[in-house]
């Protein structure tokens, strides 16, 4: 029988069924960061274990690192504690740590990718929900608790019950001014926000299939929002010529055995599935959360529900928005372009058409985070920290910053954020009031120059 991608790769790394029923499953790439990794280091050394394949594990830092000030000792207590662990840790059990001042440093699903560590047919995982995110290349990619965490550096193995597989197929050409994110934004309003448990995700279709990496990574990232175990896109040539040349992607004819052996991994045209879903491209429309989680959203030019449901209505009250309001016009406090799903440098370029020649409206604060020092070298080169700066954004260093607010940028009071991350939960953003209007970074500084929630299409065109 014809296989489809995530079968191939589950079958390729499973080392053996568990009585559990679980599948005892070989992780090819784990990827450590400093938030999630300190208690599992502990557990190694409370057994007296060593990391079994520390060739396999890279660490890096972003989630508590200051995007502005990063001088040591940080001013926040608990977070130079964590990076003192997870330097110990890393020294002691010999893995590589890409530290603030390392070029490789950056959001961990970011750098995964530009490193060439993230390759089409693996097994990834780290002690992050967005771990999805490396699916784009065709890999198969879990967030681990901690627990897990420390599995995977005792044994290389975690056990998972395998998923099901779902192929959601997005057909058509978007129109301009409609990103990827739009894209995710949508699926996940039209499956729910748990319409995904128990399933992995197949993305497919022509409009996936004409995203460069950088979209596809940023729909795979928010597979986990629609409550699939992971998500993922078949490897093609747009993934191999991404690959090509970086750090650790095969080199020369090695490189060209490597492509066929991922074109191998590729889902086949009469492989089947445990359910389909087709969306039409042509009908997204530029995304915007009004709710308190990522499938509560609506088309820019669209009103608002009636609140008559339990969590429509505790969602309506939250955000203190009312019942049939339109979207567009809602006023912004803050603007936030970044986070592990939108901070690579096609999502600057978008976010900086935007600004160029505008100016970011008094009162709000706009800040834009890069996902990684290439990301950020890059932006200077073409000048697009110059463009932010002149329309009153503020240029920060590399980190998960706003996003989760595991740092010093957060939201304050009942501040308003037009964000280009990934959760809209309450509190996420650090501030238990604050409220999250999630969208994508072309429409975050639309928001940003006009003060408000804006059709970026009217000024694009």
């Amino acid at each position: 029988m014809s296989k489809n991608l995530f079968e191939k790769v589950w079958a390729n790394h499973t080392v053996r069924e568990l009585p559990s029923g679980q599948s005892q499953l070989f992780v090819g790439l784990h990827l450590v960061h400093e938030v999630t990794s300190p208690q599992a280091f502990q557990m190694l050394r409370e057994r007296g274990l060593k990391v079994l394949h520390p060739e396999r594990t890279y660490a890096t830092v972003d989630h508590i690192v200051p995007t502005d000030v990063r001088e040591r000792p940080f001013l926040d207590e608990l977070a130079e504690e964590m990076m003192v662990a997870i330097e110990r840790n890393t020294a002691e059990f010999e893995l590589p740590l890409y530290g603030m001042d390392d070029r490789r440093q950056g959001v961990v699903h970011v750098i995964g990718p530009e490193l060439g560590l993230t390759q089409p047919g693996m097994t990834i995982a780290c002690g992050d929900s967005h771990t999805s995110t490396h699916g784009a290349f065709g890999a198969i990619a879990f967030g681990i608790g901690t627990s897990q965490v420390r599995d995977v550096l005792a044994s290389q193995c975690l056990a998972l019950a395998r998923p099901k597989v779902r192929r959601v197929e997005v057909d058509g050409k978007l129109n301009e001014g409609v990103y990827a994110k739009d894209v995710i934004l949508t699926i996940i309003n039209r499956l729910g926000v748990n319409g995904g448990v128990g399933f992995a995700y197949e993305f497919a279709g022509s409009a996936i299939e004409e995203m460069d990496m950088e979209a596809r990574m940023t729909v795979c990232n928010m597979s986990i929002e629609g409550g699939a175990r992971c998500g993922y896109i078949n490897p093609d040539q747009t993934t191999y010529e991404y690959l090509q040349g970086r750090v650790h992607a095969p080199k020369d004819a090695v490189f060209d055995e490597a492509v066929a052996w991922w074109n191998s991994m590729r889902s086949e045209a009469d492989s089947t599935f445990d359910d389909e879903v087709t969306l039409d491209a042509a009908s997204i429309k530029p995304t915007v959360t009004w709710g308190i989680n990522p499938g509560q959203s609506c088309a820019i030019d669209e009103h608002l529900p009636a609140a008559d449901g339990a969590g429509t209505a505790e969602a309506m009250d939250f955000m203190g928005f009312e019942s049939d309001q339109p979207i567009a016009g809602t006023k912004v406090d803050v603007a936030f372009i970044g986070s592990c799903t939108n901070s690579r440098i096609s999502d600057l370029r978008e976010a900086a058409r935007v600004a160029e020649g505008r100016k970011v409206t008094s009162g709000v604060r706009a800040l834009v985070v890069p996902g990684s020092h290439e990301v950020r070298d890059q932006a200077r080169s073409e000048g697009l920290d110059e463009i932010f700066k002149a329309a009153g954004f503020d240029w920060r260093e590399p980190g998960c910053s706003m996003c989760l607010a595991m740092n010093p940028d957060k939201l304050q009071g009942r501040e308003l954020c037009a964000s280009s991350s990934n959760r809209n939960f309450k509190g996420r953003q650090g501030s238990p009031t604050g409220r999250t209007l999630l969208m994508s970074p072309a429409m975050v500084a639309a928001a940003a120059v006009t003060g408000e929630v804006t059709d970026v299409r009217s000024i694009l065109n």
